[in-house]
């Protein structure tokens, strides 16, 4: 029985991350890299595929957790009836080789312990030969190596292919494992201080949490979501992943699972935004330097996703091996829309160099003429069919919100060059090209009979995305046009108050088997809509019913259900929380803000 996707928690090192269950289990880590093999895949499979769990040995115990202040430091307290231990699960934050470390200190009484640790390489299908060597025990399967050092005190063993632990902490005592891991043809490296090691985390996350500029009602919110975005970022290339898992269901048992461990450039330009408007402009800058060298190249090569740095291909596989999440199949690795047309990320890309450059980032005359070849490569293509945002596994069609950010790669374009004309660009031409898209958007993509518009051109069909009409600047606020499709959406495409995507039901426009959950990220947006269109207070009582779908560490996965009362999909979501700081932002800066 797996866990709920909700019972996890995130801890990382801004190279790649972990999840850790309620139950004191590692379920889900990939070494060296967010896109590497798994060598914990049980989250994905069952606890042969991989785990390591460190808990106490009483069956009474029962935990508690969160994280030690504004960090990505894990804190679970187990009480038990002979006392109570606390385990701090953490990363710490490297330049070269990964180590998880977890400092065990007892707080009451004494407590025994135990811990199994159960590695498999490649996704947890390579069962690596165990020896122990220089007081560690360590694991080597082909290119891979992982070491592990145990405290004294206890009693360390092999059992059923895998490494045991057994060992008691008294109130006062810490003690602390540290898994390490290095390409096996390499020589070991250097031991770190496991101690040193949480005290310079925490110091690293408490002093960049500081640097937030946001200090409204929501602030801890923010800070949570500002820091697992943070977690998502690749720190040597600056790329930002959508989300560190694969394959979590968006239906449980059903066959919608994706790999999550790339670069969206739609999802990477959102954090982006994020990021400015929370005055983090060093990472701002990180990101549009990774950004500048994935899309260097013809514009028409132009990619919706790259790898971690700036990878192309991205080939999607499946692992027959492993049984899934609560089984659901495939699992996959790799992900095949990356050979989607999405024309929306050209509008997206562009926009968020504007907002780049208006935030005061360093004006960049490369960047300009990246974007500029992507204006002029659009203005041939903004009329053609493509998937759109959803990703359509079915026939291109003419989708609105795709049309919508083609006007945004104009207007965005015809604004830099009135502010800044030095760069060069026919203005006129591009002015020309956004009226012209406009003209036929409110033509043949609103439906004047329902009062909305619709998924794409001549469609019945309704799309969450249409909310961003008012925020990107297509039609104000108040335009009947907005008003009556955010009505007609929420009466149409909303369940429990909460939006879906699309309709799923039927025939599907996406061409897939099965449901989904409401997707959280649309429903953000219903609350920004919402308040673009003068009902502060629907806006923010949404908001704050979308806080409380959180897990009790404040993370959101990418869907939730609210038949059933679960998150759904890949876990944290990037996607979620840029939600959740952009429309605090919003309903921070509005009248009669927070």
């Amino acid at each position: 029985m797996h866990p709920r996707i909700e019972d996890y928690a995130l801890i990382g090192d801004l190279h790649t991350a972990a999840l850790v269950g309620r139950d004191g289990s590692i379920d889900w880590l990939c070494l060296p890299r967010f896109d590497s093999a798994a060598c914990f895949a049980a989250l994905i499979g069952g606890r042969d595929n991989g785990h390591w769990t460190l808990a106490p040995r009483s069956s009474k115990a029962r935990a508690t957790r969160s994280y030690r202040g504004d960090s990505l430091i894990l804190d679970t307290v187990w009480e038990t009836p002979e006392g109570s231990v606390k385990v701090t699960d953490f990363m710490p934050q490297r330049e070269r080789m990964p180590d998880v470390v977890r400092v065990v200190t007892g707080l009451r009484g004494r407590v025994e312990m135990h811990g199994v640790l159960r590695l498999r390489f490649d996704y947890g299908r390579v069962v690596p030969w165990v020896r122990a060597s220089e007081g560690s025990r360590v694991a080597i399967a082909g290119p891979d190596s992982v070491w592990l050092r145990t405290p004294t005190g206890g009693v360390t063993y092999g059992k059923d292919f895998s490494t045991r632990s057994e060992f008691t902490v008294a109130a006062g005592e810490r003690t602390a494992f540290v898994l390490s891991w290095h390409p096996s043809h390499e020589p070991r490296p250097d031991q770190i201080d496991p101690f040193a090691a949480l005290a310079d985390t925490t110091e690293d996350w408490h002093t960049w949490s500081a640097r937030c500029r946001y200090h409204g009602r929501y602030r801890a919110a923010v800070i949570r979501s500002l820091i697992t975005l943070k977690a998502l970022t690749y720190a040597p290339t600056g790329g930002i992943v959508a989300a560190p898992t694969t394959s979590l269901p968006e239906e449980p048992g059903g066959v919608r699972n994706w790999d999550y461990r790339y670069c969206w450039l739609r999802d990477a330009t959102l954090t982006l935004n994020s990021l400015l408007t929370a005055g983090y402009l060093e990472e701002a800058d990180a990101w549009r330097e990774w950004l500048l060298r994935a899309v260097a190249g013809s514009p028409d090569d132009l990619q919706i996703m790259y790898g971690l740095a700036g990878e192309r291909r991205l080939p999607e596989t499946e692992l027959p091996w492993l049984s899934g999440y609560e089984g659901s199949l495939p699992v996959r690795i790799g992900n095949a829309a990356v050979g989607q047309r999405q024309l929306d990320v050209y509008g997206e890309v562009i926009d968020s160099f504007h907002a780049a450059l208006t935030a005061g980032l360093p004006v960049k005359p490369h960047a300009w003429s990246i974007q500029r070849a992507l204006v002029e490569y659009l203005e041939s293509t903004w009329r053609d069919p493509d998937e759109g945002i959803w990703e359509i596994r079915g026939p291109r069609q003419h989708f609105v919100h795709s049309k919508v950010m083609a006007w945004v790669a104009a207007d965005r374009a015809v604004k830099v060059l009135a502010a800044h004309p030095r760069p060069g660009g026919d203005v006129n031409r591009w002015r020309a090209m956004r009226d012209e898209v406009h003209r036929e958007v409110c033509a043949r993509g609103y439906d004047t009979e329902r009062g909305t518009f619709t998924q794409s051109y001549g469609s019945t069909e309704l799309d969450a995305a249409t909310l961003l009409i008012p925020r990107v600047g297509f039609l104000p606020g108040n335009d009947h046009r907005v008003i009556s499709t955010v009505d007609t959406l929420r009466r149409e495409l909303t369940h429990d108050g909460l939006m879906r995507r699309y309709s799923t039901g039927g025939t599907p426009v996406d061409g897939l088997p099965g449901d989904e959950g409401t997707f959280l990220v649309c429903s953000f947006w219903l609350a920004d809509a919402l308040l673009l269109t003068g009902r502060r207070q629907e806006a923010r009582a949404l908001f704050e019913r979308l806080l409380t779908l959180r897990n009790d560490v404040g993370l959101l996965a990418e869907e939730y259900d609210p038949a059933s009362g679960r998150q759904l999909g890949n876990f944290p979501q990037a996607f979620s929380h840029i939600g959740l700081v952009g429309t605090a932002f919003a309903l921070h800066d509005g009248a009669g803000a927070d």
